[in-house]
């Protein structure tokens, strides 16, 4: 039984994964960043959430995206230090680029997924072979030999 909320409730769900997302891939994000994020993604999913799989198919691509940005913020953090980044910090960007290259193209392929079976959930039905109309053929004079 779904009713008109449904979407709205998974719309909720989602904003909630985004900012979880958002406090594990970066630890040092503060809780105000967090709920911040899971308010502008919940905002943006109940707007674009017209169906489930729609609110879904827009939280994965969001989880993509995150974790697509996760070692680009990692390899920015640890330059703005120092001159040259230390072995730990090499090993925090190789881990940073290794995950999040892994996991951002899982989500996005996730969400190009999702987003293909709505696109032919909503396109209309293509007739079996074989029912198609047959057009009458125009009789062509023959000409004599």
């Amino acid at each position: 039984m779904r009713t008109w909320w449904t979407p709205q409730l998974h719309a909720l769900f989602g904003g909630i994964v985004v900012a979880i997302g958002i406090s594990v891939m970066w630890e040092q994000a503060a809780t105000t960043w967090a709920l911040l994020a899971a308010a502008v993604s919940t905002a943006f999913l109940w707007w674009q959430g017209r169906s489930i799989a729609a609110v879904w198919a827009w939280t994965t691509m969001g989880l993509g995206i995150e974790s697509m940005t996760w070692p680009i913020v990692t390899m920015i953090r640890m330059r703005t230090g120092e001159n040259q980044p230390t072995e730990e910090q090499m090993e925090t960007i190789l881990n940073a680029v290794l995950f999040g290259l892994f996991t951002s193209v899982f989500w996005i392929t996730f969400a190009f997924g999702l987003f293909k079976r709505i696109r032919e959930q909503n396109a209309p039905p293509v007739p079996p072979p074989g029912t198609q109309l047959v057009t009458t053929r125009s009789k062509k004079k023959r000409a004599r030999r």
